[in-house]
């Protein structure tokens, strides 16, 4: 689908220079940066609903269990 839409020459300029660094046309960068753009926001979207979900109903960890996955993992120096 064409569509028109205005941005300041510095963006796109840069994009120009992007575009033709990465051998690709200005529309497929065009599209690619906004389904990545998109696509931040749903994770977003979902991380904001799980944590909405966590906080109406917190959970808590049998203490037992929780020793029991803390031994689990690797040891891994920070």
């Amino acid at each position: 689908m064409k569509t028109a839409i205005s941005i300041p020459d510095t963006t796109f300029q840069a994009a120009e220079q992007l575009a033709r660094r990465l051998g690709k046309s200005r529309s497929e960068l065009y599209s690619q940066a906004l389904a990545a753009y998109i696509e931040q926001h749903r994770t977003k979207d979902v991380t904001e609903r799980l944590n909405a979900v966590y906080e109406a109903e917190p959970s808590e960890l049998d203490p037992v269990l929780q020793l029991l996955q803390l031994r689990s993992l690797p040891k891994d120096d920070w």
